[in-house]
């Protein structure tokens, strides 16, 4: 087998684990028993969401994937951040 045909085999397996690693989150947003379980996997998700678009820029080779992952992760960390300030003070900014 070539090289490629290993990177492909590699590509798939990242993409199937991503993906259902983003379909357990959802289950855990949807059922999970506390706000924080919640909000943790809401921030898993983003995660996840982070590796499928970096493995499809991957697979696809184009670069502007990688800029994209940046902006979505830092739309990520603040949406995390004050969902969880919200929960626990009631108000985002003081």
């Amino acid at each position: 087998m070539t090289a490629t045909g290993f990177f492909d085999i590699a590509l798939m397996i990242a993409f199937v684990t991503l993906a259902f690693g983003q379909i357990m989150s959802m289950l855990r947003l949807l059922i999970g028993p506390s706000v924080g379980d919640r909000i943790l996997a809401l921030d898993t998700m983003v995660i996840n969401a982070l590796g499928l678009v970096l493995v499809l820029g991957v697979s696809q080779g184009v670069q502007v994937y990688f800029e994209v992952t940046l902006l979505i992760a830092m739309l990520g960390f603040v949406s995390t951040v004050a969902l969880a300030r919200f929960i626990l003070r009631g108000d985002i900014i003081e």
